[in-house]
């Protein structure tokens, strides 16, 4: 798939071209966390727990880039679609700041796994408010940055499932996790070398795509190669949009490209 078409197809957020929200303070924020060396440090550290030690799947720098470009992509369809956020405005901050409160929180919230895989989340925020005293001072005077702050670590907590959003940012935040869901890269954790359901689901999920839907302002299309991963639809995708704020949305449609005639599961509607 060519970066155009990823870009289409809702994986690649491309500064480039043109997006229905103002994104000049964005891409300058983008090209910061990219070139930062300490961001970057915790971005390789924050895997040893869960891969190494924890045998769990990738929290690393792949998560957070994909994490990253479907956040700013959902958020992107859905601002095409109409949909007013209310994290910036509540602090009377400019539209230009919902996706830095994106971007920041979707590039910070898995830090705490430095700390320790379980309750990561409650571990990121002290540690991604230390980074974002030094960063946001690059574009915020004091009261924009506590306010700017303190959004992003609220998107960063309730990207948990057990934290219910009070913004759309943190929703976008919150559901673009789950979306990092392709082929092998559940965020349920699988047995390795099992053959239960978890590490089954885990590969059962081709493709991912997000674009504008005709009844809702977000559509996402899932490509299965088998019925098991309805299981990753149903517990993981679904869990995470429950509670986000974005439910009526964004419709998910599950397809089963499984061509050998034994579809358990052809297509599935949420």
């Amino acid at each position: 798939m060519s970066e155009t078409e990823s870009a289409a197809a809702g994986r690649i957020y491309d500064p480039s071209r043109d997006h229905a929200f103002p994104d000049e303070r964005v891409n300058a924020v983008l090209e910061l966390l990219a070139s930062d060396d300490e961001v970057q440090a915790y971005l390789h550290a924050q895997n040893v727990n869960p891969v190494m030690r924890k045998r769990y799947n990738d929290h690393g720098k792949k998560h957070i880039d994909i994490v990253r470009n479907r956040a700013l992509c959902l958020y992107d369809l859905l601002k095409q679609g109409g949909v007013e956020f209310n994290g910036a405005d509540d602090h009377d901050l400019d539209e230009a700041d919902e996706a830095v409160i994106i971007a920041f929180a979707a590039t910070l919230h898995d830090i705490g796994h430095v700390v320790h895989r379980d309750e990561h989340p409650y571990y990121s925020i002290p540690l991604a408010a230390d980074l974002l005293d030094r960063l946001l001072a690059e574009f915020y005077d004091v009261n924009e940055l506590v306010r700017v702050k303190g959004e992003v670590l609220h998107a960063i907590l309730c990207h948990h499932t057990e934290e219910i959003p009070l913004t759309l940012e943190a929703g976008v935040v919150r559901v673009a996790d789950a979306l990092d869901m392709e082929r092998g890269r559940s965020r349920i954790p699988y047995e390795r070398g099992g053959r239960g359901i978890n590490t089954v689901s885990s590969q059962a999920i081709e493709t991912v795509t997000l674009s504008s839907g005709e009844d809702y302002p977000v559509l996402v299309e899932i490509e299965m190669n088998n019925a098991a991963g309805v299981y990753q639809v149903d517990n993981l995708l679904k869990a995470k949009l429950n509670d986000s704020g974005l439910e009526e949305h964004i419709r998910i449609v599950a397809l089963n490209s499984r061509e050998d005639g034994n579809q358990i599961v052809e297509r599935i509607e949420l």
